[in-house]
């Protein structure tokens, strides 16, 4: 056997996916593309002046998330918000990676929930660094992080992390009944995050939009590359099987 032979054999016993250069070359082509895309769409909305009513349409939106404050609202908004914090974002990750592994046996979910989360990040910094756009003018119920308002990072996380979780537990839970519900609150942390960054004066509506549709492009990127075809599955487990 040779040497790549046993390399392969070695990882499918370990449940490694077998990646290599044309999947990295392919997510490297996505990010590109992907960044490429919010970079026009963030300089269109925040630079040309035919979006100068959007523009102002943002700052009326602003202000009125701020006329619908009640202490109770502040209370949600801030744990919705937290859902997407670093920390939280940190901590789902690395415990759904790790779950992810001990149930299925193997670390192709694992791995691609790491590169839907991780991707986001990198696009999310090249974005907001270039764009530049600067917060609502309201008071505001959080400290600015550095970063800028373009696009919502919160929810562009929050999309990459809980919709690609939904992906991979309705791809890989045979009771729907179970799914269905976990599928739902999964998908509604996104929409609580985006909401609760405008509530708190965070960002405009456009940056919110903005990060839910990175977010979701990239996850698209990770998916169409790394998840695993049937066939590819089947041949995978029969591999495993003869080692």
């Amino acid at each position: 056997m040779s040497e790549r032979s046993e390399t392969k054999a070695e990882g499918r016993r370990w449940g490694l996916p077998e990646w290599g250069a044309p999947e990295l070359k392919r997510l490297a082509l996505g990010m590109l593309v992907v960044t490429l895309v919010m970079l026009a769409i963030g300089f269109a909305i925040t630079r040309l002046s035919i979006f100068a009513g959007l523009r102002s349409w943002d700052a009326s939106v602003a202000n009125w998330w701020v006329e619908q404050r009640t202490p109770t609202l502040d209370t949600v908004s801030h744990y919705a918000t937290m859902m997407s914090d670093t920390t939280t974002a940190i901590a789902v990750t690395v415990i759904a990676f790790i779950l992810l592994r001990v149930v299925l046996g193997r670390w192709t979910e694992s791995l691609i929930l790491v590169a839907a989360i991780g991707g986001e990040l990198l696009y999310f910094l090249v974005l907001t660094t270039a764009v530049g756009r600067a917060r609502p003018d309201v008071p505001r119920l959080d400290e600015a992080p550095p970063t800028s308002s373009f696009p919502s990072g919160h929810t562009g996380a929050a999309v990459a992390l809980y919709v690609c979780l939904t992906f991979i537990i309705w791809q890989r839970v045979a009771q729907k009944a179970l799914a269905v519900p976990v599928a739902v609150v999964l998908c509604l942390i996104p929409v609580a995050v985006g909401l609760s960054r405008m509530y708190r004066g965070m960002h405009f509506f456009t940056d919110v939009v903005s990060g839910a549709l990175g977010g979701l492009l990239w996850l698209l990127v990770v998916l169409l590359v790394l998840w695993p075809r049937p066939a590819t599955e089947k041949a995978a487990e029969s591999s495993r099987t003869e080692v």
